[in-house]
């Protein structure tokens, strides 16, 4: 085990966490397949760093949705957070605005809007669109009510992916407190999400349609294929999210790190595009922005930080991220997070 923080928060979060929580959040789709190959595909790209560049000052920060930032990252959606801290989500929200970097809500949260709004956090809201889009509607109202910045529309899970059972184990949800997940549910839902009616008829018009409920911009989250960010753009989009849902879904689809490219050339300017799936340092950071990403996302992690030693955790887990990102940037010859293009060396191992 190194010193590095991010290299310990996992064992150390194991130790903390009931068995069924860990596995639940560690867990992927059926083999684990994608779920294995994840960082392994930001680890594969190499970049042909730049000289002779005056690197005494170096700026990190970028803007996202109209809103300024100190670095481009960001902490992904995330449910049962009050299974890793008491206070769960509003610990994580505290610990994103001191970093100044924007938090993504779950929908399943177990804090509600009005506590995480009032850590000062810039905050999105992670939506699934329910089968009957009524249903929705008090949800994303009262979100950007309290204050939500964006709706991030989780658009892969039209059906919840097959997670294999550990033998003898009890599912998370057998164990789960109630009070984990659900603080912002208009009315008392299943405690299991896959009991939940999700859309399976999701289209572009929902795009509008979420803009028209909420007057907020929209991010799609989920998307691999260059096609499906141009028809999200053409719809209104204001961001493209390139996610595999961190394995959970689809078993054996694509690596994110493989797709930022592409997407990014769909899309052209206007758009952004922000990415997850298994970026595990602020080098892998920075190879997103070399890709084509606006901003990466980071999950499990945090996840992990925030039940190792709480805000605590998550501070120091933010903070090395973004020293590792300004290090990466002198060592590479940039300047800010624009001067990333075009530093993805070509040909094998590249990433093009």
């Amino acid at each position: 085990m190194t010193d590095r923080w991010l290299d310990q928060v996992e064992a150390l979060a194991r130790e903390k966490l009931p068995p069924a929580v860990f596995r639940y959040v560690a867990e992927g789709a059926r083999d684990e397949i994608s779920l294995s190959e994840a960082s392994k595909a930001w680890n594969a790209v190499r970049l042909a760093p730049r000289v002779l560049r005056d690197v005494r000052t170096v700026q990190t920060a970028t803007t996202l949705l109209d809103t300024d930032f100190a670095v481009p990252i960001g902490i992904a959606p995330m449910t049962l957070q009050r299974a890793a801290d008491p206070a769960g989500e509003v610990t994580m929200a505290a610990a994103a605005q001191r970093a100044g970097v924007p938090m993504v809500l779950s929908s399943n949260a177990g804090s509600t809007f009005a506590d995480v709004a009032a850590t000062g956090v810039d905050w999105w809201l992670q939506v699934y669109v329910a089968a009957n889009r009524a249903d929705s509607v008090p949800l994303l109202q009262a979100g950007a009510g309290a204050g939500a910045g964006a709706v991030v529309l989780t658009a892969d899970t039209p059906v919840v992916g097959t997670r294999y059972r550990v033998p003898d184990s009890p599912r998370v949800w057998e164990v789960a407190d109630p009070s984990w997940i659900g603080a912002n549910a208009p009315q008392p839902a299943d405690l299991e999400p896959e009991a939940r009616g999700k859309a399976m008829d999701l289209g572009p018009d929902d795009i509008g349609w979420l803009a028209d409920t909420t007057g907020l911009p929209v991010v799609v989250k989920g998307i691999l294929r260059p096609d499906d960010a141009r028809r999200c753009m053409e719809a209104g989009a204001s961001a493209v999210w390139i996610s595999n849902h961190g394995g959970r879904q689809l078993d054996q689809v694509v690596a994110t790190a493989q797709c930022v490219t592409g997407v990014r050339a769909a899309v052209g300017e206007s758009a952004q595009v922000y990415v997850d799936g298994g970026i595990r340092s602020g080098l892998h950071v920075l190879i997103a922005l070399a890709l084509g990403a606006d901003a990466a996302f980071v999950g499990r992690p945090m996840f992990h930080a925030l039940a190792a030693a709480g805000g605590e955790g998550v501070d120091r887990a933010l903070d090395e991220l973004a020293r590792e990102l300004m290090e990466s940037m002198q060592l590479a010859g940039c300047t800010g997070p624009g001067d990333a293009s075009g530093l993805v060396a070509r040909g094998p191992g590249g990433g093009r």
